[in-house]
């Protein structure tokens, strides 16, 4: 399997890139910064240079063309404002989709978050709830075989390859490790196909857990 990642120096999609390198997989990370290459490759990944700020939907295609899936584990990341969370957090993740149905590769794995739909009276945190909310509207409404993973509050824990999975909201936080091993599995289930799990850390090993 070939996936094709937007956001591939990202904490989450570095693991990703480890465990898919680890089972014979390879990965294509999409990075913003050249800098961040080395951290790419020990991943075991291929990086190649792409800014989803700066960027067409055209270019993006070359990247997926021939791939087996893409995920889209990328974000504003802290300390970024309102206008980062809507231009990353929705406009890539769109323009990451519309590359996708352009290069032909129907599998897609949205990384998106808990929460969605609630107001925090935070702002910038809202702007990302909302910006991550309007990703996921957009994604459902295209001709794709999309899942969308929705992990708690975020730790850098260790892995307890524990969790609860569920199409309910959950309350609770989870390893990014968690959520990696939760995404290489879902790319492995086509009955995850169109639908959306929220995730924390849980009791049940997650090939069990679908």
């Amino acid at each position: 399997m070939r996936v094709v990642i937007a956001g591939g120096h990202g904490k989450i999609a570095l693991l990703v890139e480890r465990l898919l390198a680890a089972r014979g997989d390879s990965a294509t990370a999409l990075v913003r910064n050249p800098d961040h290459f080395a951290e790419v490759l020990d991943a075991g990944a291929v990086p190649v240079h792409c800014d989803l700020e700066a960027t067409d939907v055209a270019s993006v295609a070359q990247f997926l063309n021939g791939a087996d899936a893409a995920l889209f584990a990328a974000g504003a990341g802290p300390g970024s404002g309102v206008e980062r969370k809507d231009t990353v957090d929705r406009g890539a993740a769109v323009m990451f989709a519309d590359a996708a149905e352009l290069a032909g590769v129907r599998r897609f794995v949205q990384i998106s978050t808990a929460g969605i739909g609630r107001s925090t009276g935070d702002e910038v945190f809202d702007a990302y709830l909302a910006a991550k909310g309007a990703a996921e509207d957009d994604l459902r409404g295209r001709d794709l075989d999309w899942t969308i993973v929705r992990p708690g509050r975020l730790t850098d824990d260790e892995p307890t390859g524990l969790v609860e999975l569920a199409e309910t909201p959950l309350r609770g936080s989870v390893a990014r490790a968690d959520v990696a091993a939760v995404v290489v599995a879902v790319l492995d289930r086509p009955a995850t196909v169109r639908r959306t799990y929220e995730l924390i850390t849980g009791s049940t090993p997650i090939p069990t857990a679908f």
